[in-house]
């Protein structure tokens, strides 16, 4: 950021010429050659005055909001982030502020009744997805998530909701699956004989499995080299990197995809996106060779069906589409699961008292074989209320996923032009003390009213609200009791007696997710 302001500064006040006498020589060359600086002349300066102008401008009773630098923006005043730099801005300029980034005006929600207003009372409006080039990149060029509202939109939200609750979502079939594939996972743990292990891989995998049962109609083996791979290529583009951290740069400020190294960041992506393309578009194929209208095994399959009864070009329901969705399914519905699932093993590890009130009641209510269950929620308060206090404290997406409104729209006063790109702060409404005392603290007891009775808030928000928030939470939640008490249940978890675990509050900011730092515990059977 240093250098970047110390050019626009001699951009600003200097014009640079080269020494007439002394020609310059090429730039790959490299010179000894001399320049001179000399004041812009008053054309020049009134030229660039009024370009700043221009830059400055903002729509008509648009938000208030800071300026930012020419040509960037804010974007070198973002901390690593970024939802913490918008919820100060609140104190400034109020709920609803507008950030310029590159040449775009965008409106951040900065609390839950900003975010309310706009996705629930006005969902219509503020349903859109704006276009980010990063999304362009890993999706090939679409895909349901970052799907405009519209038509297409509808027909496919409604045709996976519809066909997710006929393949069990929230039932007690997709229970039983659940717990069967607990079982695998418990083996995976205690694989390692005693031995410290990451987790990560493994939590992803078992949760990716359960997408498998859903959209494949079977679960895959863990060490199956194919699965294994797809789902390390989706974990890589959650890691923190300056690869990544460029590619965040890039999002933000499109135009940057021209300038080494930026340029090669995005080749590489769009390289890798495509590589893992491959894999969901293998399984759309494989059931195309085999597909029996009568014997609808699995999501895939459901949308085959509902592509014959289509007509051939149909804009929602044809290949393309279908394997992107299925992409899609895999992305969405194991990264964030595995890694909150990953927080909750570090928390118990750094907070014995936490580990040991959950286990007292596992075991009181299910004994040592006992099965776990949805049911057994009402007898583990604690249990619930450590993973509400968990999904609030790590705030997996803490600026969700963008919107934009399709339509002029109003905001408690402010006008919002069409096609605005709209951020709603999840992590300032997880963070906000009028909701939440002490915030910052993680204190499961927060969620137990006088009585130790669990008591929920309609403030924890980690899948949205309104239209687009997230079809999955169901799956994800059970995922998260189920797979949280088995594994407290049949093993006792120790941090790693050698390594030094990282601290609770130090976790990792990459490409609008927090990510758990790594970190090793060993697992022993009870």
């Amino acid at each position: 950021m240093n250098i970047f302001m110390l050019i626009v500064g001699i951009v600003l006040k200097l014009r640079v010429v080269p020494d007439p006498g002394n020609p310059l020589k090429s730039f790959d060359e490299g010179s000894n050659s001399v320049v001179t600086y000399e004041p812009p002349n008053s054309e020049a300066g009134l030229t660039a005055l009024i370009f700043w102008f221009y830059l400055q401008r903002k729509p008509k009773n648009f938000p208030p909001g800071p300026r930012g630098l020419p040509i960037v923006g804010y974007i070198p005043f973002i901390s690593k982030n970024p939802a913490k730099t918008f919820l100060k801005l609140k104190e400034k300029f109020g709920s609803v502020v507008s950030v310029q980034f590159g040449q775009e005006d965008w409106v951040i929600l900065n609390d839950y009744d900003t975010i309310s207003e706009a996705f629930v009372k006005q969902g219509q409006k503020f349903s859109g997805r704006p276009y980010n080039l990063y999304f362009d990149l890993i999706t090939k060029g679409g895909g349901f998530l970052t799907l405009d509202y519209g038509s297409t939109w509808k027909a496919l939200s409604q045709f996976g909701h519809a066909t997710l609750k006929e393949m069990g979502m929230g039932k007690k079939s997709m229970e039983t699956n659940v717990i069967e594939e607990l079982k695998f996972l418990i083996e995976s743990l205690t694989s390692s004989n005693g031995e410290s292990i990451r987790v990560r891989i493994k939590l992803n995998l078992a949760v990716s499995n359960m997408v498998c049962r859903i959209v494949l109609g079977s679960r895959l083996e863990y060490h199956e080299s194919k699965f294994k791979h797809m789902i390390e290529m989706f974990m890589k583009q959650s890691e923190a990197t300056s690869y990544s951290h460029m590619l965040f740069a890039v999002s933000m400020a499109p135009f940057l995809r021209f300038i080494p190294p930026f340029s090669n960041v995005v080749k590489v992506t769009s390289d890798e996106a495509e590589c893992l393309m491959a894999y969901p578009r293998e399984f759309v194929e494989e059931h195309e060779s085999n597909f029996d209208d009568l014997d609808i095994r699995d999501f895939i399959d459901a949308f085959l069906n509902e592509m014959k009864k289509r007509e051939k070009d149909d804009d929602a329901f044809n290949k393309s589409e279908l394997i992107r969705y299925v992409r899609d399914l895999f992305h969405a519905g194991s990264v964030t699961t595995s890694a909150t699932l990953t927080w909750a093993l570090l928390a118990l590890v750094c907070y014995p008292i936490c580990h040991e009130k959950i286990e007292g009641e596992v075991l009181a209510t299910l004994g040592e074989d006992g099965v776990p269950s949805m049911k057994h929620r009402d007898k583990m308060p604690y249990t619930c209320a450590f993973i509400q206090e968990l999904i609030r404290h790590k705030t997996m997406a803490p600026l969700g996923v963008f919107h934009k409104n399709n339509e002029e729209a109003n905001i408690y006063g402010y006008t919002i032009p069409i096609n605005t790109t709209i951020v709603p702060n999840i992590w300032a409404v997880h963070n906000d003390p009028k909701y939440f005392e002490n915030p910052r603290e993680f204190r499961p007891e927060r969620f137990l009213d006088r009585d130790e009775k669990f008591c929920s808030s309609r403030h924890v928000i980690p899948f949205s609200i309104g239209l687009r928030h997230c079809m999955g939470e169901q799956l994800a939640r059970m995922e998260l009791f189920v797979f949280l008490t088995g594994i407290i249940q049949k093993l006792k978890v120790f941090p790693d007696p050698v390594k030094p675990l990282p601290s609770f509050y130090e976790g990792i900011y990459c490409m609008g997710t927090y990510e758990p730092p790594q970190f090793n515990v060993v697992f022993e059977r009870r």
